[in-house]
């Protein structure tokens, strides 16, 4: 294999190797709490710092040797010493809350997982289904939590104009509630509205019954459901999507449910990727690589896995809009939180005179 660091391709190839290892070690990291222990400690030896983590020093080594050579962990070879950059601390420990990254690593191990089935599937089509994925419900309430519990209230909910009426009491349903952090965190905000969280999964739902039991909330309800036999008439009026509609087997016929659920001049927010559904348009989008990688290992397979249509993570702007005119909404907004580059808030409402 002939390979030089002058050129420029084989090059960035090389950097690509090697970051896709760090990715895992990082995950390490994370689950291993180093970050988050070197983040208390003055510079460090590998067995001063293996014995505040708790871990084993032989493994704890090692594992420096990579964040050292990957400039991520600063080494003092005088003192056999290392330290974690306050900089890098700030986007890599559970402290720096919306903005640790370091969780998101744990996504390439979850989906190497499945590299052989997806393999699979390139040469005889088909899906890998979601219970080949038994940490994803783990991963995505970790991401939740971080997410909302530092914007929902204060930035996101706020796009879709019914603050004032939340505070009032009206009714709330999230499609996809996962583990139901988001709506548990809505109820206790406003204690006059009524919150209902509805997911397919059995653990999502028990996980969230259990987080409104420990908060007493009073106002939280949530149900087994699958989001395309919602049978809910004009039940609502506030329905709620986070990150879920581009992974249903059958989006449209989800959103023709949400629709209908909703009561008349009631409204829609819908939090996705923010993307474009053209690919050319995705070249300047920092995490397009990222996004198409999830999209080919979890969302567009697990959906065509039950037969659906495979929309995957990156349907982009363009066909969303369309999605939910097929459902009957009209016009629709389309905006965005600052500071957060991975999304698009979609708002529309149920047309008033709508039968």
């Amino acid at each position: 294999m002939r390979m030089s660091k002058d050129d420029d391709f084989s090059g960035r190839f090389l950097q690509i190797l090697n970051d896709g290892m760090l990715c895992l070690m990082t995950s390490v990291g994370h689950k291993a709490g180093l970050f988050d222990t070197m983040a208390r400690l003055a510079p460090s030896t590998s067995a001063e710092i293996a014995k505040a983590a708790k871990l084993n020093e032989r493994y704890v080594r090692e594992w420096l040797g990579a964040m050292v050579t990957g400039r991520i962990i600063d080494y003092d070879p005088s003192a056999g010493k290392y330290s974690l950059p306050a900089t890098h601390a700030s986007c890599l420990t559970r402290a720096a809350g919306i903005d640790n990254l370091a969780m998101f690593t744990q996504y390439v191990a979850l989906m190497g997982n499945v590299e052989d089935d997806i393999v699979k599937c390139f040469k005889k089509g088909g899906g890998v289904p979601y219970s080949a994925f038994p940490k994803f419900q783990e991963i995505q309430a970790e991401e939740t939590a971080r997410v909302f519990d530092a914007r929902l209230v204060s930035d996101i909910l706020p796009l879709a104009g019914q603050t004032d009426r939340l505070k009032s009491g009206i009714d709330v349903l999230d499609v996809g509630c996962g583990t139901g952090h988001a709506i548990n965190l809505m109820a206790r905000t406003f204690p006059k509205s009524r919150f209902w969280g509805y997911d397919i999964s059995r653990e999502g739902i028990g996980a969230a019954r259990a987080e409104a039991k420990k908060m007493k909330l009073k106002n939280a309800r949530f149900k087994i459901v699958d989001a395309a036999k919602i049978d809910d008439r004009e039940k609502f009026d506030l329905i709620t999507a986070f990150d879920t509609i581009h992974d249903q087997a059958r989006p449209t016929k989800v959103l023709k449910c949400i629709y209908r659920a909703l009561r008349k001049g009631g409204t829609f927010l819908m939090q996705d990727i923010a993307a474009s559904s053209r690919l050319h348009e995705n070249m300047q989008n920092t995490l397009a690589p990222t996004l198409y990688t999830i999209s080919t290992m979890h969302c567009m397979t697990v959906s065509l896995a039950y037969g659906g249509e495979g929309l995957g993570t990156v349907w982009g702007e363009q066909k969303a809009k369309e999605k939910l005119a097929e459902a009957g909404f009209g016009s629709v907004d389309v905006k965005q939180v600052e500071g957060d580059m991975l999304n698009y808030y979609y708002v529309t409402q149920k047309k008033s005179n709508d039968l």
